[in-house]
């Protein structure tokens, strides 16, 4: 199983520098990826309270972050896991897309959702309903972008009228297109039309290889080789010397822990910081964050196997 480090892009550590930080100490110790996540906004009821946890409420634009992060490495791979579809339509989200995988040299990874916050979808002018079959043909909307030379796309959602959209990405056909959701319809949408499945933060490392069992199964039903499907979960780590939970406790049992993720067959994972609420919240202190993420990679580096 390969291994990644989200970038800091939640909470008071979430800095150029720290992003810079991260990425060289990620590179230098054999981590194979990078990774960012997507938050709009955080609702707070009418006292001011916050309706959702702490890494939530400060989160930089995913994109953004992968960009710069281009420019400060020449290896590791660079993921968003995930943008959610609704939010965009596919021309307006491809010409970021192809720039990015153009300025890595080929190296990004992109993840796709439908969204859940029904305040981000108001706020975003998109529409709940139909979710689902909007995306699929958001994604081959935005395939016909990345592959035909002269676009002309139809589709029940989504247009493209007879236009030349250049520049193409790096990567051919296109940057892998990774799928994240939970409910079975998705897994099996992620079989049928996807490079791969992301897993969610709130994953149960239990119930993985039921999940990836549903995804493979779809791919199988479709004509498409399941072994050449990429499983990619968000390892929401957080260390502990005093709890224990999947992913939670000392850095030892966390490595044990990673070793179990791959044997329910994910064969990626990358580690989270940004979602332990003592280092990805606006009050966190950003010195010890970096500090903590430099002892985690360092302990947890494929390089030292």
């Amino acid at each position: 199983m390969k291994l990644g480090f989200a970038a800091p892009v939640s909470g008071s550590w979430a800095t150029a520098g720290a992003c810079a930080e991260v990425a060289s100490w990620a590179e230098e110790l054999g981590f194979s990826s990078l990774w960012t996540f997507q938050r709009l906004l955080a609702p707070v009821d009418d006292d001011g309270a916050h309706r959702l946890e702490p890494q939530y409420r400060s989160v930089q634009d995913p994109l953004a972050v992968l960009a710069y992060l281009a420019a400060k490495t020449t290896k590791v791979r660079l993921g968003v896991a995930v943008l959610n579809a609704p939010f965009y339509s596919p021309i307006v989200l491809a010409k970021p897309l192809t720039t990015i995988d153009l300025l890595s040299g080929g190296r990004l990874d992109v993840g796709i959702g439908l969204g859940w916050m029904a305040e981000e979808f108001e706020a975003a002018g998109a529409l709940l309903d139909h979710r689902g079959s909007r995306t699929a043909d958001f994604v081959r909307c935005l395939r016909a972008i990345w592959t035909e030379q002269v676009v002309e796309y139809e589709g029940p959602y989504f247009r493209v009228p007879r236009a030349r959209v250049d520049p193409k990405p790096v990567q051919r056909p296109h940057p892998p297109l990774l799928f994240g959701g939970t409910a079975e319809a998705s897994l099996r949408r992620a079989g049928r039309m996807a490079d791969g499945w992301i897993s969610s933060s709130r994953a149960d490392p239990g119930t993985l290889a039921d999940s990836i069992a549903v995804v493979r199964s779809a791919a199988a039903d479709a004509g498409r080789d399941p072994a050449s499907l990429r499983f990619v979960c968000r390892a929401v780590v957080k260390v502990r010397s005093s709890a224990r939970a999947p992913l939670t406790g000392t850095l030892e049992e966390v490595r044990e822990d990673l070793g179990v993720l791959a044997r329910a067959g994910m064969t990626e994972a990358f580690v989270d910081l940004n979602f332990d609420p003592l280092i990805g919240s606006p009050d966190a202190d950003r010195g010890a964050s970096l500090r903590h993420a430099r002892t985690v990679l360092e302990a947890l580096a494929p390089a030292s196997d």
